[in-house]
């Protein structure tokens, strides 16, 4: 019976790759490249593990590379980039979803601005908690300084954002170190 299984499974997974290369008949390299990585993005998939390893590098601090993923042939998925950059909360992980979509994603889902619609899509591709408020999301992140407000609901990131995704995560691996909390002793030994 396990075999049958496992013969199946071959089976439906010959059939879709035969699908895949039927469809793709006719198209020539560039084509080819497009369409594969507009749907491993649509996806959230990781192209090759060691291609995306290698784009990931290329945004650790101290680095410009924004230019690197528009001309790169494989695409970085939200997620892949969610895992390296290792944001805390929603604030940061709202400044990588502005930034994957203004600099990273597929050319036909670029955009300069963001709404909630976008974090909610992006935090569940990238397997990141949602936050209790979705709509509030974008307002506590301007408000902490990485987006500014471009009406009509739209938050674009600011350079600060920018650079707390390029520069500043993961924090405490040469990030910018994280911003102290007072202790709830101080905070209250200040109150009376």
């Amino acid at each position: 019976m396990a075999l049958h299984m496992k013969t199946g499974k071959a089976d439906s997974e010959l059939e879709a790759i035969g699908t895949i290369l039927r469809a793709l008949d006719g198209l020539e390299g560039e084509s080819i490249q497009r369409v594969l990585d507009y749907v491993f993005g649509r996806l959230s998939l990781g192209q090759v593990r060691a291609t995306a390893t290698s784009q990931v590098a290329a945004i650790s601090p101290g680095t410009t590379a924004s230019s690197d993923f528009r001309h790169s042939q494989t695409q970085l998925s939200i997620r892949d980039l969610k895992e390296q950059k290792q944001p805390e909360s929603s604030n940061q992980m709202a400044a990588l979803v502005a930034y994957y979509l203004s600099e990273i994603a597929p050319e036909m889902e670029r955009k300069p601005s963001i709404n909630g619609s976008d974090l909610e899509k992006y935090f569940k591709q990238a397997g990141f908690k949602l936050p209790q408020k979705i709509p509030q999301t974008l307002p506590n992140a301007a408000a902490a300084g990485y987006f500014d407000a471009t009406g009509n609901g739209l938050y674009q990131l600011n350079p600060v954002g920018y650079n707390l995704v390029v520069h500043g995560l993961p924090r405490g691996r040469g990030g910018l170190a994280p911003a102290r909390k007072k202790s709830a002793a101080k905070r209250k030994s200040g109150r009376r």
